[in-house]
């Protein structure tokens, strides 16, 4: 299977390139970077500019399926030109795509899209599934929202949508994890605010195999990128702290704390998603990763 893929060079486009290499797949990439691009067996990179909406149409051919991961991360402070950047790398890149395929001969089948969790409103209690239709108010529920409209457009060329909201992705070569461990390393960990709020998570690993499994098993319509067990704020420090032998005696930090060193930001630490992973697996997807302690003795030990 050939397959064309954004985001390439980000945390899950490296883990998801290696697995699709390994499982025999062609890949063709996109990147905003000539010096990024190369040509080797099975791996072939195209240069694209989705702000100047530029793209190499070469890029489709021989395409079966599209994995789309491309986006500017929100683990940077939001200032008001950046919340834009945020969106537009999201939806002018959907849109390029879109333009491309509609005007070029090409035989894709399938979009599968990169979405996210915060798309569903902050609660302690809710247990969140794929038939929910509550967004959240915040910027996170509105750039989701945005994104996964640039997505759905792809229905009208009669390829198939799908979109894997991803929540927390656990892995040792960078992302959430990484950052948490730096204060639990030197005596300094500790829960935010009241450590209760419910964090859904995914090892990395896992989350590249869903995605080839949703293009190889021809997934339609929305998917919750989580594992089975999501666990509290609280808990994921502890067991961090834990897996690495480090004593945790610091209070919590607080909200208002957090708020001033990073603004609005501050909602990535402190909302609360407890989400359901029980459609990927009526699906016939089987996580390696089930239990936080498997993964983080995985990742760390």
């Amino acid at each position: 299977m050939k397959i064309l893929i954004t985001g390439a060079t980000g945390l899950v486009g490296k883990e998801l390139i290696a697995l699709l290499l390994e499982k025999g797949n062609e890949i063709h990439y996109l990147t905003t970077s000539q010096s990024k691009i190369e040509s080797k067996p099975h791996y072939q990179g195209f240069y694209w500019n989705p702000d100047q909406s530029i793209i190499d149409e070469n890029c489709l051919m021989g395409v079966d399926a599209i994995i789309h991961l491309a986006g500017a991360t929100v683990s940077k402070r939001w200032t008001t030109n950046y919340k834009q950047e945020i969106i537009e790398s999201r939806t002018l890149s959907s849109n390029l795509l879109y333009t491309c395929l509609k005007n070029h001969p090409n035989q894709v089948k399938q979009i599968v899209s990169a979405s996210a969790i915060g798309i569903y409103p902050d609660s302690l209690n809710h247990i969140y599934t794929e038939e929910n239709k509550s967004i959240d108010d915040g910027f996170l529920g509105h750039v989701v929202m945005k994104w996964e409209e640039s997505v759905d457009v792809f229905s009208r060329l009669n390829i198939k949508v799908c979109k894997l909201r991803t929540g927390l992705v656990l892995s040792k070569k960078g992302g959430a994890l990484t950052e948490m461990l730096k204060p639990i390393k030197i005596g300094l960990g500790s829960p935010f605010g009241s450590g209760k709020q419910v964090q859904s998570w995914i090892h990395v690993e896992d989350l590249a195999a869903m995605y080839f499994f949703a293009v190889q098993n021809q997934w339609e319509g929305v998917f919750n990128g989580v594992a089975p067990n999501p666990v509290t704020n609280a808990e994921l420090t502890k067991a961090i702290a834990k897996t690495i032998n480090k004593p945790l005696f610091m209070p919590n930090i607080p909200k208002f704390a957090m708020k001033l060193v990073l603004g609005e930001m501050h909602e990535l630490l402190f909302s609360s998603q407890n989400v359901s992973s029980a459609k990927a697996e009526k699906n016939g997807f089987q996580f390696r990763y089930r239990d936080l302690a498997k993964t983080l003795d995985n990742l760390l030990s």
